[in-house]
């Protein structure tokens, strides 16, 4: 380790059992109390709309402008722009190639430009990125650099997609990364990170941050190899077995946790936010949200995200259809439980807006939708610009029509969106730190601990690359201990400070050496 790094850790003689040991978990903290019903979380003044790829609004500076234009019309404050599509970006700066799409108006970027004029209207933007979203068969990305051609179904043990345990990838027509693979997880952080470094974006919001619909997915080779590595469990597990589900939703944890203290640690004034999953009947508390279809089949963990400090904002993809009353009541029962667990485990709120779907919808019901949601205390953004209708979707409408009608009923006296006003909230502020491991055969389920004032106040464990990491910390002076070292810095009072990498070594067992025979005694 470099002289630098020997001033400021302090070795000890901790052996912790091996490489892979690994302290006793803590049982997850009390979650504090919620706000009360009816007082407006953080977020609350959002009006948001979801701008999304696979249509006209991004690909030329005319539907840009239109776009932007149509939004400040519509009332809205807040522009989810959607970005990374399916490892392609509708810009020109990111570690991911632009989109291959012959609409594209060639040197354009939508991102720049979108972010430019939205802010000039005083809108937010938002970068809209679909984290695991690798290829769709039907339109596939052709530029030769994309990750479908490197490290897509025909790259062999270099492939990076999640696969069910006959070895297949497709999932209709998609193509998904695996973020157990360490070369995808990075792959996956890097993409988003690229965006925060090179755009004046506003904040990022994490999209298809699971694994697909059906719960037997994660089949790859590497993955099975990694999961028996550090778990000790030999064989492959059944897609039902608990402890193979937990493995799995923890790497989906893992890249929410790099990206979002990676983020921030590059922009404290960054909204980290995730469109998470609200499959049918809502829960009533945290033991029954781990019964749901979100928790236990696409393995997302977004109340966990929450209480860790890793999200600012959680839109939930609230996608009811009122006409159907047990819908309309799912709806209403998804914004209750969040709002009952937006909170901090340092006790600081979460914001918390409902999606809602449009495009499944009339707009007397989009309305409605919106208005109980501000009612409940929280934001709103609906889903989609182009396709704003359920006429519109179904085509019996243009979506300039499907706009129109929208408008009137959001924007009429009483409306949702009756009063604009801009969204001037700043981000949660985030304290804590970020760090990783190296030097570790297997790097990945090492125990990581936090301490201040010699007691512990936190404790997580390394993800796939070595990665660890923790938010919402109380500000001070910080030891952190993994396998046999300590490290101190001091976390600010806000934001993110990133350690250097630790080198570890993997523990050998050594022979003992023979006990010499002593001299015969002497006469």
């Amino acid at each position: 380790m470099a002289l630098s790094l020997l001033r400021r850790a302090v070795f000890v003689s901790l052996v912790l059992g091996g490489a892979g040991a690994q302290a006793p978990a803590t049982p997850p903290a009390p979650v504090p109390p919620a706000a009360a019903p009816g007082a407006a979380l953080p977020g609350a003044a959002l009006r948001g709309l979801w701008v999304d790829a696979f249509g006209p609004g991004l690909h030329t500076p005319a539907q840009v402008k239109q776009t932007v234009e149509d939004a400040a019309r519509l009332g809205v404050n807040t522009l989810f722009v959607q970005a990374i599509r399916r490892a392609d970006c509708l810009c020109l700066n990111a570690s991911v190639p632009p989109v291959s799409d012959p609409e594209l108006a060639p040197g354009f970027d939508p991102l720049a430009a979108v972010t430019a004029q939205a802010h000039a209207r005083g809108m937010k933007v938002i970068a809209w990125v679909s984290v695991t979203g690798a290829a769709n068969t039907a339109k596939p990305n052709t530029r030769p650099g994309h990750v479908f051609r490197t490290h897509g179904p025909a790259a062999g043990a270099a492939s990076w997609l999640s696969r069910r345990p006959d070895g297949s990838w497709q999932e209709g027509r998609d193509a998904w990364l695996d973020p157990a693979i360490p070369g995808a997880a990075d792959h996956m952080a890097q993409a988003v990170l690229s965006l925060v470094r090179r755009y004046p974006v506003d904040g990022v919001q994490l999209d298809r941050i699971r694994y697909p619909d059906g719960g037997a997915w994660g089949y790859d080779p590497k993955t099975l190899a990694r999961y028996r590595a550090e778990t000790g469990r030999p064989g492959t597990p059944a897609p039902s077995d608990p402890a193979w589900q937990a493995w799995k939703r923890q790497q989906v944890s893992f890249l929410v946790r790099r990206i979002a203290l990676e983020a921030k640690a590059l922009n404290p004034e960054l909204w980290i936010s995730a469109a998470t999953i609200t499959y049918q009947t809502p829960p009533a508390d945290l033991a029954a949200f781990q019964t749901t279809r979100t928790y236990a089949d696409v393995l997302q963990d977004w109340p966990g995200w929450m209480r860790a400090g890793w999200l600012d904002l959680n839109v939930l993809m609230n996608y009811k259809r009122d006409p159907l009353p047990e819908q309309a009541g799912w709806f209403d029962g998804w914004n209750a439980f969040a709002r009952r667990v937006a909170v901090r485990s340092d006790g600081a709120p979460v914001a918390v807006a409902a999606g809602t779907a449009m495009y499944l919808n009339s707009p007397a019901v989009t309305a409605a939708q919106a208005t109980r949601a501000l009612n409940a205390g929280l934001g709103w953004v609906g889903y989609s610009y182009r396709t704003p209708t359920l006429d519109v979707y179904g085509e019996r409408q243009s979506a300039a029509q499907g706009l129109r009608a929208v408008r009137e009923v959001l924007r009429a006296p009483g409306g949702a969106l009756a009063a604009p006003g801009p969204w001037t909230e700043a981000a949660p502020v985030a304290r804590g730190l970020l760090g990783r491991i190296t030097g570790l055969t297997v790097p990945g389920g090492q125990r990581v601990q936090a301490w201040q004032g010699g007691a512990l106040v936190a404790e997580a464990d390394t993800d796939a690359n070595g990665y660890y990491g923790f938010a919402a910390l109380p500000p001070g002076p910080t030891e952190v201990r993994v396998g046999g070292q300590r490290w101190t810095e001091t976390v600010p009072a806000k934001g993110v400070v990133r350690l250097p990498d630790l080198l570890l070594r993997d523990l050998k067992a050594v022979p003992a050496a023979p006990v010499p025979a002593l001299p015969p005694a002497r006469p």
